[in-house]
């Protein structure tokens, strides 16, 4: 197999590039490019800024930013260059090529980074197979020495032969963890049932990277959870009881935090952990209420949300981080039918916790129904679904042979099912 090496498994030392176009900016696209190098452990030493209307095919940007990149490496004696874009295997390989030291872009970087924090079984296994898939597409990179087109006697086919032989076991081993990972996916859908049985509703707490979100839930279910003022600083799913009065029939479920371009390999593997995401009853998107990139970071994690098809579960929006704003008093905001839609808080000093306990108090009263379904013995495959959601609450067969079942769950499980099965809204009585 190819030789790797993450960032952060010794002192790393980077320099970064950052190349404004015309959807980024630099000042706080630089910011967090920094934060991601940071939390990956590496010693920044450069930093390379330019500008560019269009990616140029060879190096993505022009041969004399380029060149200047490898100036920055030889005269600092960088290790690792880091780009804050996606670069195509090609790009990769020339700049290496150039620079003499590795070059990895942003996916690359994540990836490493969430390969540092998993410590789960599941979280180790999601990762692999994320930074599998997104080197599958780059092993031409580790085999330039040898020659793959020439003609020749001697000089056809070793590469090749090589570059397949190390597809097949990346191929072999991404279908061991699918494998895996299936078991997990179950476990979990059995966990959602048997919760869903015992009448206990989940609260998913979602949001950009570090706004906040581990706090919270340490506040909220007085955990111990690790927190840190840094990107990423904890990755693993934790469901645990909410303890407050009112809602002892409430999970809340801390999940990894998004970030802007977040990896479609990460979505992918993460799928059996953000669907405790997708098919709960409540989302509780945290945000940083001093971040002057607010909208921008709602916006990423929303659309995080519609590709794992969470979009459209019912949100209550908690702005963080008022400790910080000295004349933003805890409150609520709520819509013209009186819903709560807004709560200001401070995870951090406890500030406002007891407006959002009784705001979720409020969203959750609203959040299950129940219906009675009456299926015919030709429509008994129609109960299938319900019972993975675990909606079942109770069902009777009938001397005719008809099966009556009477099921709870949340109106956008009902929408989802009814969207899938047309006819299950004919059979409901």
């Amino acid at each position: 197999m190819i030789e790797t090496h993450p960032v952060g498994s010794v002192q790393d030392r980077a320099v970064l590039v950052q190349i404004e176009t015309l959807e980024t900016d630099t000042s706080e696209a630089l910011q967090e490019f920094q934060s991601l190098a940071a939390a990956a452990g590496v010693l920044i030493l450069q930093v390379v800024v330019g500008r560019r209307a269009r990616i140029q095919p060879k190096y993505w940007v022009g041969l004399g930013k380029a060149q200047e990149i490898a100036e920055a490496v030889k005269a600092s004696q960088a290790t690792v260059v880091l780009f804050n874009a996606p670069l195509s295997p090609a790009q990769g390989r020339n700049l290496e090529q150039l620079c003499h030291c590795r070059v990895l872009d942003r996916t690359a970087l994540i990836l490493d980074i969430f390969a540092q924090r998993a410590q789960s079984y599941e979280g180790k296994l999601q990762v692999e197979l994320a930074q599998l898939r997104h080197l599958s597409t780059r092993l031409v990179r580790g085999w330039t020495h040898l020659e793959r087109q020439k003609g020749g006697i001697g000089l056809r086919g070793p590469g090749e032969t090589q570059l397949e032989s190390d597809r097949r076991l990346i191929k072999g081993r991404i279908s061991q963890l699918l494998q895996r990972l299936r078991r997990f996916q179950a476990q979990r859908q059995q966990g959602r049932r048997t919760r869903t049985r015992a009448e206990l509703s989940t609260v998913a707490l979602v949001g950009y990277t570090n706004a906040g979100k581990t706090t919270l839930f340490n506040r909220l279910t007085a955990a111990d959870r690790y927190t840190a003022d840094q990107l990423f600083s904890t990755l693993d799913p934790t469901l645990r009881r909410l303890p407050a009065p009112g809602l002892e029939n409430t999970v809340l479920a801390d999940t990894v935090g998004f970030i802007r371009d977040l990896p479609h390999t990460l979505v992918a593997a993460f799928k059996t952990t953000l669907q405790e995401t997708r098919e709960a009853a409540l989302l509780l998107q945290v945000v940083d209420a001093t971040d002057p990139q607010l909208q921008e970071k709602m916006e990423a994690v929303n659309q995080v949300l519609a590709d794992i098809g969470a979009d459209q579960v019912p949100m209550l929006l908690v702005l963080n981080k008022i400790d910080q704003l000295p004349h933003r008093p805890p409150g609520v905001e709520r819509d013209a039918q009186g819903v709560p839609v807004r709560v200001w808080i401070s995870a951090q000093d406890n500030r406002g916790l007891a407006l959002l306990l009784q705001a979720l108090r409020e969203r959750l009263a609203v959040t299950t129904v129940e219906y009675s379904l009456r299926l015919p013995a030709t429509a008994y495959a129609l109960r299938q679904p319900l019972s993975q959601l675990g909606a079942i609450v109770h069902e009777q067969l009938a001397e005719e042979g008809s099966l009556t079942l009477l099921i709870r769950l949340s109106p956008i499980a009902w929408q989802r099912c009814i969207k899938h099965s047309p006819e299950l809204a004919g059979y409901v009585v």
